[in-house]
């Protein structure tokens, strides 16, 4: 179950990480004429991926010619999309830098509360290990 949350985290993080790369690439595009924003979608794909598994029992693959047994554990990976549909500036640039802040700032509040997790887990595991000594 351990070993589930921290991939799980660590993808969540993998999100936000290039979520905060390319909010911080939109602001620089700012005024580039024709620029078209961009986003990561990981929520929502994660949320269907775990909607459509059926079942909990997974196969262990213990070598990569093995057939697959089950719903995979993969944890789908974040994804960029271009808004290509908006335009705020006359140049053809839809970067709304007020947006962008906002996103960057809800996106420092997640990545933070997700690094609180990941250390929880790992003091979880130590105590585990080493008890109260």
């Amino acid at each position: 179950m351990i070993l589930n949350n921290i991939s799980l985290l660590k993808s969540a993080l993998d999100a936000s990480s290039m979520r905060q790369q390319v909010i911080s690439n939109n602001i620089a595009n700012a005024e580039t004429p024709g620029y078209k924003a961009k986003r990561v979608e990981f929520e929502n794909i994660l949320q269907k991926h775990l909607a459509n598994q059926t079942s909990q029992f997974v196969g262990t693959q213990t070598d990569p010619r093995h057939l697959t047994i089950g719903q995979g554990r993969g944890i789908p990976a974040p994804q960029m999309v271009e808004d290509t549909e908006s335009v705020i500036n006359n140049n053809g640039n839809n970067v709304d830098v007020d947006r962008e802040m906002t996103e960057m700032g809800k996106n420092s509040l997640w990545y933070y509360m997700l690094t609180d997790r990941v250390t929880s887990h790992y003091n979880n595991l130590s105590y585990a290990i080493k008890g109260r000594g």
